[in-house]
């Protein structure tokens, strides 16, 4: 079975940093992008950044400047680092992998359960 798994959430103050990691193991063949999306209370899931396979990288507009995310293709890995980090960014972060395994026909999207981030005024 193809699995995401993450870890790294946390409570922290304002201003303070975290590093999510998210590891995809099972039959899998290519994953062509890899992200992370967040949802807090009461809003709608939403993207946070990705990364393609190619190292080209996609981020919301709110986390510019702050957060970098990045991968490791070998581990089949990728990773969010979160610094000067807002009351405004607390919410379950998921990961998510577009990928094919051996299992499927084609390509679709898979999502991790989720880590909490909590950031403190």
């Amino acid at each position: 079975q193809v699995q995401l798994v993450e870890s790294g959430g946390g409570l922290v103050q304002a201003g303070g940093s975290l590093r999510l990691s998210c590891a995809a193991s099972g039959r899998i063949n290519n994953i062509p992008v890899m992200g992370w999306y967040r949802q807090a209370p009461g809003k709608q899931r939403e993207l946070v950044a990705t990364q393609s396979s190619g190292d080209n990288t996609d981020y919301a507009d709110s986390v510019k400047g702050r957060f970098t995310i990045s991968r490791d293709n070998a581990k089949k890995s990728v990773y969010l680092q979160m610094n000067g980090l807002l009351p405004e960014d607390t919410a379950v972060y998921y990961c998510n992998a577009f990928l094919q395994s051996y299992s499927i026909d084609g390509y679709r999207n898979y999502w991790g359960q989720g880590t909490q981030v909590t950031v403190s005024s």
